[in-house]
């Protein structure tokens, strides 16, 4: 499981920009789920082989009783309690505030790991104004600076080293032959309901008992043969941390769950329609590259008018995930769950796909005479050979010249050729461009 990190410190004091920093983004709001507010967002970062989620808060002032500075006092409490460790963010200009006290005294009452960070410290590391910061009682200040990208690198390393990463290839494959599928939704669109439809038995009445942890919980079984890990992403933490209703369940573990499968099953209520969560959560699921089917469960609740009404609203809404599948069911009757099998085990095929070198150049070659690419500047790009990349999700390398100028249009139509030729369903497909280097460029 990737480890959480929330970000937290009075208004104005550089924790976006920090957020953006450590997510390696100019605007990397990945989840902005509906019903939280605006200002808490959540993020993947990376650092070598180590990732981990930020989640970004607004500016706490943990004594608010009124207003929306207690719903974002709210928030950040809600942050604290997700997350694995905690960055303190101060501001060495201002100095220490008695606000910034105030956040220390919460932060030692939650228990967690927390790391000062002295931001907008450029140039700073040996100065005694990062002295004052030591009466907060949590270890050295680190300084930083967030807007010049300066020891930030430090800070992580400090924050990640007590956690343990699996190897890229440990997470990304499936060496034991098991698909582990993740169930992804809003709260109440049947995700318990479906699994224990599966199962045949009531195992995930669990999840409401007082003292269900964080951790993901898994659900071995097999299906003909192949074996599966469910990973049930309903995300219910102990009743004490609920805060308020639209919080029965956790962004964060959802996210861990949807990073952690092969494959993700993206659960709609069709008595509700597509809703802007139901947007996010697909909207992450297509960032970090997962194959996906979309099952809108509760068909058999709704009118043919309101069905119309739904597949339009799939159609604008989810417009950004027209490669994935969408099949129509009932968990509690139990209609349509063959056909999901079965474009779960398309989509599983389609991530893992094997793509030849001497195939992939042909299809690029034989979409350059069908339709050539734009003129860029003086020169016209020229794509002379292709080769797989990786895999789930599926990613293509084209060599050639001048391939900066291959516009994003120009990448759809190669990524349609390439999907039609290998039947890809359910996943996204990656393109990369690498122009050759000129050897003569570094000549006079």
């Amino acid at each position: 499981m990737k480890p959480v990190i929330a970000l937290v410190g009075r208004p104005n004091v550089g924790k976006s920009t920090l957020f953006n920093r450590m997510t390696k983004s100019r605007d990397a709001i990945v989840a902005d789920f509906a019903g939280l507010t605006r200002d808490r967002h959540y993020g993947d970062g990376r650092i070598g082989n180590r990732e981990y989620i930020v989640i970004d808060t607004g500016g706490f002032e943990p004594d608010s009783t009124t207003g929306i500075v207690k719903e974002m006092a709210k928030q950040t409490r809600q942050a604290v309690a997700e997350a694995d460790a905690v960055i303190f963010v101060v501001d060495v200009r201002l100095g220490l505030s008695a606000q910034d006290s105030d956040i220390a005294r919460y932060l030692r009452q939650a228990n967690k790991r927390v790391f000062v960070a002295v931001n907008k410290a450029e140039g700073m590391s040996e100065s005694p104004l990062l002295a004052e910061f030591h009466e907060l009682g949590m270890g050295n200040p680190i300084p930083i600076s967030a807007a010049h990208g300066q020891g930030i690198r430090s800070l992580l390393e400090v924050v990640l080293e007590p956690f343990e990463f699996e190897e890229d290839e440990e997470t990304a494959d499936s060496p034991d032959g098991v698909i582990r599928l993740a169930v992804a939704g809003r709260p109440n669109v049947g995700k318990s309901t479906l699994i224990n439809t599966w199962l045949g038995e009531e195992r995930l009445v669990a999840f409401d008992m007082p003292g269900t942890t964080r951790d993901a919980i898994s659900v071995d079984f097999e299906r003909n043969g192949q074996k599966f890990q469910l990973i049930d992403t309903a995300g219910l933490r102990r009743k004490g941390k609920v805060f308020e209703a639209i919080e029965k369940f956790s962004v964060v573990k959802t996210l861990q769950a949807i990073a952690d499968a092969n494959v993700v099953l993206l659960l709609l209520d069709a008595t509700q329609g597509v809703s802007d969560q139901d947007a996010h959560i697909a909207g992450y699921v297509l960032e970090s590259g997962r194959a996906v089917v979309i099952a809108i469960n509760k068909w058999d609740a709704i009118d043919s008018y309101q069905r119309e009404q739904l597949q339009r609203s799939i159609e604008q809404r989810l417009a950004f995930m027209k490669f994935a599948p969408v099949l129509y069911i009932s968990a509690l009757k139990r209609q349509g769950l063959g056909p999901l099998w079965g474009a779960l085990a398309d989509a599983y095929a389609s991530a893992y796909k094997k793509m030849t070198t001497p195939v992939l150049t042909r299809l690029i070659q034989e979409a350059v005479e069908h339709q050539t690419p734009k003129r860029s500047g003086h020169f016209r790009p020229k794509l002379r050979y292709a080769h797989q990349g990786g895999m789930n999700p599926p990613l293509v390398i084209v060599h050639g010249n001048s391939l900066e100028g291959v516009t994003e249009v120009y990448k759809r139509y190669l990524e349609g050729r390439i999907r039609a030729h290998y039947k890809l369903v359910g996943t996204p497909l990656r393109i990369e461009m690498r122009s050759s280097k000129n050897p003569f460029s570094d000549k006079e």
